[in-house]
């Protein structure tokens, strides 16, 4: 591991490449899908928190994806028109909002995760367990978790 601590910045370039691409190869292999139902990659960043976090608030939802309400205001309007979500008050706190997926919501979802899974897989099923355990690691420490 001591090798890694002298990467110099023509290797850490190509990582943020190789990142780009596989981030580009990964959301062109749901393009099709979303093509279909007429939205964008800010409809499918939405559709997959709520498919993770069922019930998740606007609050939370603009914290994750670290965007303006006006931005998110636009992309839940565009799919509640198209019948991908639907809101419900909080019991507790009825002036929170909960969003949820419906059935055309968690179909559209379905679609497109079984795509991208493919590529996924396809790169997991290909790697030993020690090279998925620790890029699972450098996930999360790129992403601060």
């Amino acid at each position: 591991m001591k090798e890694l601590l002298y990467l110099k910045d023509d290797q850490l370039k190509e990582f943020i490449e190789k990142i780009f691409i596989s981030y580009r190869n990964t959301f062109a292999d749901a393009k099709t899908v979303l093509n279909k139902y007429k939205i964008g990659i800010a409809h499918h960043k939405v559709i997959h928190l709520i498919s993770l976090h069922e019930g998740i608030t606007i609050s939370e939802l603009l914290n994750k994806l670290r965007i303006t309400k006006q931005s998110l205001n636009r992309v839940l309007k565009e799919l509640i028109k198209i019948d991908v979500i639907y809101f419900k008050k909080g019991k507790s706190d009825t002036r929170l909002k909960h969003v949820y997926l419906s059935t055309k919501g968690l179909d559209i979802f379905n679609e497109i995760f079984s795509v991208q899974k493919k590529r996924i897989y396809n790169a997991l099923i290909d790697s030993d367990s020690k090279e998925v355990i620790y890029f699972n690691k450098v996930l999360n420490k790129l992403i601060n978790e």
